[in-house]
Formats: C-alpha cells, structure tokens, sequence
C-alpha cells in the first residue's frame, strides 16, 4: 500500500512562497535542492509530482524556478560576480555550452584532380 501523499494546499503556498523569497532565505540561485529544503519533501518526490496528472501548478513553479535559475547565472555570469566556470557548469544543464560542432568532408580524388580543383 502506498504512502499517502503529502501534497497539498500548504505545500504550493510554501512552494510560491520559495519563489518569491529565495534570495531572503540565503541562496545564490534559486534551485529544486533549496526548495526541496524550504518545503521539507525530498527532491525525488518534488520530480515525481512535476510529472504526475493533476500536479500541473505544481510542475509551474518547477519550471518558473529554472527559469529565474537561468536568468540569474546569465546575469550574474555576464557582470562577473559569479564564477564563470561554476556559470557555465550550471547552465550546461539547462542545455547551454560552448561547445562547437564540427564536422568534416573527405573527399578522395587523384592528384591530377586535386591541381584542377585549385584552378
């Protein structure tokens, strides 16, 4: 038999509440660990109801958290008063980086072909 859930009322009102103070209760970055904390249910619980039906407003405020997430270490990156390579580490899991693709073409010809090419 499952566990009863402790989603409720009180926990989006607490969660809303992390969102709009989450600079007051000391973090750099609002994030899921510190809301996790400020809500007192364990992160894994907090990914299971952002996918779950009837859990919608819920899976909001996750989405609204990697939002100013995103924002602040774009900001805070840019003006250097974050480090740039803890930035870059956590905006690679919001799907930026500097990485480059490359790509390359072989092409087999003969020497002859090669001389003609460069005319």
């Amino acid at each position: 038999m499952a566990r009863p859930t402790k989603y409720s009322k009180d926990i989006l009102e607490k969660a809303n509440e992390y969102i709009d103070k989450w600079e007051t209760l000391g973090d750099m970055i609002p994030s899921v660990e510190s809301l996790s904390e400020h809500i007192n249910i364990a992160r894994s619980t907090i990914y299971k109801w952002e996918k779950e039906d009837g859990k919608e407003e819920f899976s909001d405020i996750l989405e609204i958290i990697n939002v100013k997430q995103k924002k602040v270490l774009i900001n805070n990156g840019l003006s250097g008063e974050f480090n740039s390579n803890i930035t870059k580490l956590v905006l690679g899991k919001h799907g930026l980086s500097d990485k480059q693709d490359v790509s390359s073409t072989v092409v087999e010809m003969t020497h002859e072909q090669w001389l003609e090419s460069l005319e």
